[in-house]
């Protein structure tokens, strides 16, 4: 072998050495953050008095999560902002109870820590355990899992299984709480009224968008017909629920060894245990019989020393909930001594907040209202804004109002404002009289929205519902005849808008969300507004021209339109990525007014924090 032979073995070899070292280095790290993301290894430290502030009795909150899930869903809470819902609860002094807690503060008169929280999760999924349980660790929070008695017995892997729910027991972070035995709904009419009758959890969930508000839950009200009159009798009403309560007792007695003490009732906002009297009564015995304490309640967080331990409230945030808009209904709750969190001060310091609460997070500007009015904020050094280009995207709930204050007075006496209102958008001017719009935009036919009569939009209710009760039809007989149904429905001739039927207008949700890239040019006396890169609006005559500041403004929409028990009173504008430019005779190399975004070593720094955090988002989902 040559002197050059040997190098070139020589040097290949210590190459495979560095990469093998390289690579276990890689393997290790992985292995160690996968197990330190999905392994718990501390033990839960209650409260004691000498690490918990104790005041004057402020009694406790109770807040209860539908689920979680690692990105988030339109139910279920993404990890990343479950913890940071914890985080500021944490940053205000909350300290998690149990339930133990709580009977021993009202049949003993314990003394709780000045600000008490019990953490419930619903549903009992998998999902939740998984990605709540770090955050749990990481809070030192206590919670409690509610599950439904049937899913510890049926195949449907997204719920946890007995064996499971003994192994998360044993680090003191969780305890048991339950929902009932199973969940299912009764006397169901879709949005035209018509009647549907009993149904599952599965069959409700395909006709979500079918069916309107009136329904009720399976143990709130006697089973009844079109005409809204029961058609069993008291007793026959009494053997069907006290059979739910016994085999919720006989399952977790079986499985578990125990009944859960806590008991969150569903659907929650009842007459006390039931929408009728007769009903609430049997619910009543079964509860004070099972259970220590019931939440039978929600939209309110707040339980004092007076309130019943069978008559119990949470609050049940949804998912896209800003930090400040858990904090402000929290304190509006009558809960003392609450901060708003800023995100990055920084940020937070270019802006006056007139009223309400901002947030400034990830490159978002979220302006949260006042329970039932609204929030405002106005940038500091803006007053000589005038030839501008504005980008950012709009992404708060389509219910409700997030709108953009161009060439203000301090007072907002004048102005230019674009607003995106109830899925409108509305541009409207005013100059120190009445505010005058001019222009008014249905933002459904601005994306290409055809709007259906009423009789076709009650076809394709009834198409929907016969192609789902056929699907999930209980035997063949029943089967053939949806299908019959199916058929005949598809062939009926109803008459569209153009033929002179009258438009269907849907109901807005009051979840549903909205992401729109907005770009305002404002010149002299012109306005040019684009959507998704599309013009809404171009070259628009405007009266006001003034310099003024930049505001921007959020407004609680009222109680709109929700499936569920849920009653909102706040209301959150998203502004994400907020970018203001000077608009210039050429308009290139537009100078920066102001910009959200990071950037330097600050940018750097988030460009690999999210890098990271995707990364480890992958591995966890791969294994």
């Amino acid at each position: 072998m040559t002197l050059a032979d040997k190098e070139f073995t020589s040097k290949r070899n210590r190459v495979k050495r560095t990469r093998t070292v390289f690579e276990i280095i890689v393997i290790v790290v992985l292995l160690y953050v996968i197990i330190n993301a999905l392994f718990v290894f501390a033990k839960y430290k209650p409260f004691t008095l000498n690490n918990t502030e104790f005041g004057t009795d402020e009694g406790f909150v109770a807040i209860s999560y539908f689920g979680v899930d690692r990105t988030g869903t339109s139910t279920l809470i993404g990890k990343e902002q479950l913890q940071h819902h914890l985080e500021v609860l944490k940053k205000n002094g909350f300290v998690t109870i149990t339930g133990k807690d709580v009977q021993d503060y009202y049949t003993k008169g314990k003394a709780l820590p000045k600000h008490s929280l019990y953490l419930n999760f619903e549903d009992g999924r998998r999902d939740t355990a998984v990605f709540a349980e770090k955050i749990l660790e990481k809070y030192n929070f206590h919670a409690t899992i509610s599950t439904y008695a049937e899913n510890l017995h049926n195949n449907d892997t997204k719920f946890l299984k007995s064996r499971e729910l003994k192994a998360f027991l044993e680090n003191g972070f969780w305890e048991m709480g339950t929902n009932g035995y199973r969940l299912y709904y009764i006397n169901v009419f879709d949005r035209w009224n018509n009647y549907l009758g009993n149904m599952n959890p599965l069959v409700y969930s395909h006709l979500t968008g079918v069916i309107g508000r009136n329904y009720n839950h399976y143990l709130m009200d006697y089973i009844r017909d079109d005409k809204d009159f029961p058609v069993e009798s008291y007793q026959a009403m009494k053997d069907r629920i006290t059979d739910d309560y016994t085999m919720l007792r006989d399952i977790y007695t079986e499985d578990l060894g125990f009944v859960p003490e806590a008991y969150t009732l569903m659907h929650a906002n009842t007459n006390h245990y039931g929408n009728n009297e007769d009903v609430s009564g049997v619910n009543g015995q079964w509860l004070r019989r099972l259970f220590k304490f019931t939440f039978n309640r929600e939209g309110y967080c707040h339980n004092f020393r007076n309130s019943s331990i069978h008559d119990l409230t949470r609050m049940e945030p949804r998912s896209y909930w800003p930090a400040n808009h858990l904090l402000m209904r929290i304190k509006y709750d009558e809960v003392p001594d609450i901060k708003f969190e800023p995100g990055d001060e920084n940020q937070y310091k270019d802006w006056n907040i007139i009223k309400g609460a901002a947030e400034f997070r990830d490159e978002n500007i979220i302006l949260t209202t006042m329970p039932k009015e609204y929030g405002l904020m106005r940038l500091k050094n803006s007053s000589g804004f005038y030839n501008v280009r504005l980008t950012c995207d709009v992404k708060g709930n389509q219910y409700g109002t997030q709108q953009i204050y161009l060439r203000s007075d301090e007072n907002l006496a004048s102005y230019i404002a674009i607003a995106f209102k109830n899925n409108h958008l509305i541009i409207e001017e005013k100059a120190g009289g009445s505010p005058k719009k001019l222009k008014d935009i249905d933002l459904f036919e601005f994306d290409g929205g055809k709007y259906l009569s009423v009789d076709e939009d009650k076809k394709e209710v009834a198409i929907k519902e016969r192609e789902i009760f056929g699907r999930y039809a209980s035997n063949t007989v029943i089967a053939r005849k949806q299908l019959k149904k199916l058929e005949a429905e598809r062939e009926r001739k109803v008459f569209s808008v153009e033929e002179g039927g009258a438009a269907y207008i849907p109901t807005m949700s009051y979840h549903a969300r909205m992401n729109r890239k907005l770009e305002i040019r404002l010149k002299d006396d012109l306005l040019t507004v684009l959507l998704d890169g599309k013009a809404a609006v171009e070259n628009l005559k405007i009266g006001r021209t003034q310099a003024g500041f930049l505001s921007l403004r959020a407004v609680w929409p009222d109680y709109g339109y929700s499936q569920t028990n849920l009653a909102d009173d706040v209301y959150d504008g998203v502004f994400t990525g907020l970018k203001v430019e000077e608009l210039t005779a050429d308009n290139k190399n537009l100078p920066v007014l102001y910009d959200v975004h990071y950037s330097g070593l600050e940018g750097f720094k988030r460009t690999v924090k999210h890098k990271w955090e995707a990364v480890l988002d992958w591995v966890l989902a791969t294994f």
